[in-house]
């Protein structure tokens, strides 16, 4: 379990394992404190709306992505529908290394 957001950063892929959300990947889009950061899926949590919560509540889930990070970091204007994208992909990528890993 996560204990502070110091272990995570922007761009990172987190699980959440609370909640109505349990299970679903996440991006961190922002860091708002040592116990709490914005996470955004670009499906129903947009850049428009980010979810805010808990860090104790989150499973990070693969290396941090430098790509992702440093467009979030830079502000430059985004669609939902890429970061919906980059999540679809690390999903995919995932299960493939669990289906070559158990065959």
């Amino acid at each position: 379990m996560l204990k502070s957001s110091r272990e995570l950063q922007v761009g990172q892929f987190v699980k959440s394992r609370a909640g109505r959300d349990k299970g679903k990947v996440f991006i961190v889009y922002e860091v708002i404190n040592d116990a709490y950061v914005y996470v955004v899926d670009g499906d129903l949590r947009k850049l428009e709306k980010p979810k805010k919560k808990k860090v104790k509540h989150l499973k990070i889930e693969g290396n941090l992505d430098l790509n992702i990070q440093e467009v979030l970091l830079s502000k430059v204007h985004i669609e939902n529908k890429w970061l919906k994208q980059k999540i679809e992909s690390r999903l995919d990528l995932i299960r493939v290394r669990r289906d070559d890993s158990n065959g």
